[in-house]
């Protein structure tokens, strides 16, 4: 698509960089984590979601000390432009990106169209095993929180004063009808609906078939009504554990260029279990 920012960039620009040396790096994360393993672009390491994004003993993402050891273990300084592809049009990708902007590194891509583009349009591929230098990586002072993520208060809150909250699960898991997302029936809650005052824009809304995204100007219409919202209200983006609302936090902070943006990457998991959680079920948004 064509948008102001150059944090989105194409499969030809990767191919064109593809002996970019030390500068840049290549990182595919996905949902499966065999996947990278049966085939990558040359020269991508791999991180996962889970087992390098997430503590191993509470529900929260690394500590900044983790977070300077995954890069440096992956080839990454903090000058690194570090560029990110993967599985599903990019949900783990975008995670990825998230969690990189929660620690505050500066060069951050996503390849447009993900690891499916690449496949179909021919590109290099590779099963060979990648691993570079460790690189210096200094442990970031703190993880940007209060400014990238949302927790439960925060959405409750947002929910209470009627400011924007995107709920990109599809439809049938907004109104209730469906407790997980499809193929995912062990990651649901007890509850099914929504946030009480969300807007429900499942997002694939966001992407055309080959999973590129839609054109800016479509984008705006689609979340903002053609209009920018003030952004002192800010918009909380969820789902149902953090990785399609980090596709959409994406589009809205990144293509469409809005600066308070925030993903609850608790999302529905925590709040569909959480006890005496409110939530409004059916098609329209509700109130608290």
């Amino acid at each position: 698509m064509e948008n102001a920012s150059n944090v989105l960039v194409s499969t030809k620009w990767v191919r064109e960089r593809l002996d970019g040396g030390d500068t840049i790096r290549l990182v595919e994360c996905n949902e499966d984590r065999l996947r990278y393993h049966h085939g990558h672009i040359p020269g991508a390491v791999h991180i996962h979601w889970a087992d390098d994004l997430n503590d191993r003993s509470v529900r929260d993402c690394i500590q900044p000390p983790e977070f300077a050891r995954l890069c440096a273990s992956r080839g990454i300084s903090p000058d690194t432009t570090v560029v990110f592809y993967g599985d599903h049009a990019n949900w783990w990708a975008c995670y990825a990106l998230w969690v990189f902007e929660l620690f505050g590194h500066r060069d951050i891509r996503l390849m447009d169209g993900g690891r499916d583009k690449w496949i179909d349009e021919g590109h290099p591929w590779t099963q060979d095993r990648v691993a570079y230098p460790e690189a210096e990586y200094p442990v970031p002072a703190a993880r940007r929180d209060s400014t990238v993520r949302a927790f439960y208060a925060d959405a409750l809150a947002h929910a209470k004063a009627g400011k924007p909250l995107i709920d990109v699960r599809s439809t049938a898991e907004y109104t209730g009808e469906r407790f997980h997302a499809s193929d995912f029936p062990g990651e649901g809650a007890l509850v099914g609906g929504h946030i009480p005052g969300a807007r429900n824009i499942p997002w694939d809304t966001a992407v055309r078939g080959n999973g590129t995204f839609k054109p800016r100007e479509e984008l705006l219409g689609i979340y903002l009504g053609g209009d920018q919202p003030p952004d002192e209200d800010g918009i909380i983006t969820y789902c149902r554990i953090g990785e399609r609302s980090a596709h959409t936090w994406f589009v809205l902070k990144h293509l469409l260029g809005l600066n308070n943006v925030r993903n609850y990457d608790g999302s529905w998991t925590e709040w569909g279990n959480r006890v005496r959680s409110p939530v409004a079920q059916g098609p329209e948004p509700g109130h608290l």
